[in-house]
């Protein structure tokens, strides 16, 4: 953990990771960041020691560059990198949409570039980073980026045309959960409880059944099948979720992200 790692455009996600990086054991002498607002970088040195430095100057001094920026802004943070990029620096980059390919374009020839697809509960250490490798990224630039994403939570290495459908359900993945936790909570206000009791009721829920799935080893079927009694309270609600097309609605708006995931590598807004 000598090597230099800087955080480019570090906002929520990329504060997650350095707190992560910290924690796991990287020293904070070890950590770079650049911010668009001074006060920002300065927050960031305060909280966690690291130092903020311009873009250029991460571009020429950091072993590995982790590239956090917004999806439309990431054109412009590459003109400005390109030129102080030596073609030996790892980039990662955690834009939604955007293949290697657009970054091997634009870096010198043979840069090594992995994607990464995180998402929010890299804030409490529970994040899915899904990794691909760009054409110049070998086994140990993989794991370098599984090293720096697995501080934050699990990982998870595919081929790189999978990263649209990994995008549609991991990394927009947690809005769907909030969703239908705020859903249930409104339903329970309908069925006469305080939104306080009812938000604890199911939020708890989820935990509880979030730990099943991934610790039992159950098929989801499985662990639904031992909840239904016939005739009983669950199935009829979940003919109702069936009367109402829930599932088929799930799929279309995965389907959704993905296509919007696509769009995005196609540079349409």
């Amino acid at each position: 953990m000598t090597q230099k790692v800087a955080v480019l455009g570090t906002g929520k996600i990329g504060e997650a990771l350095l707190s992560g990086m910290i924690r796991a054991g990287w020293a904070p002498a070890d950590l770079l960041v650049t911010a668009r607002r001074p006060e920002r970088a300065q927050e960031l040195q305060e909280r966690h020691g690291v130092t903020p430095v311009s873009n250029q100057e991460a571009a020429k001094t950091a072993d590995t560059l982790i590239l956090t920026v917004k999806p439309q802004d990431m054109g412009t943070l590459l003109d400005e990198l390109a030129p102080h990029v030596p073609a030996d620096r790892l980039v990662i980059s955690g834009a939604a949409g955007i293949p290697t390919s657009f970054f091997e374009e634009r870096l010198a020839q043979g840069t090594p570039v992995v994607r990464v697809m995180t998402n929010t509960p890299a804030l409490v250490d529970e994040a899915m980073s899904v990794i691909s490798a760009g054409s110049h990224a070998t086994a140990d630039h993989l794991a370098h980026a599984e090293e720096i994403f697995g501080a934050v939570g699990k990982t998870l290495r595919v081929p790189e045309s999978q990263q649209d459908a990994c995008t549609a359900l991991s990394g927009s993945g947690p809005a769907y959960f909030f969703y239908l936790v705020e859903a249930m909570t409104d339903a329970g206000i309908l069925l006469g409880l305080p939104r306080d009791k009812a938000h604890d009721l199911i939020v708890q829920s989820a935990i509880g059944a979030a730990v099943m799935l991934r610790d039992s080893g159950e098929h989801p079927v499985k662990l639904r099948e031992n909840v239904t009694s016939p005739a009983g309270t669950t199935i009829n609600a979940i003919r109702e979720l069936e009367n109402h097309g829930v599932r088929a609605a799930l799929i279309a708006a995965l389907e959704a992200a993905r296509d919007r995931s696509r769009a995005l590598a196609s540079g349409n807004s």
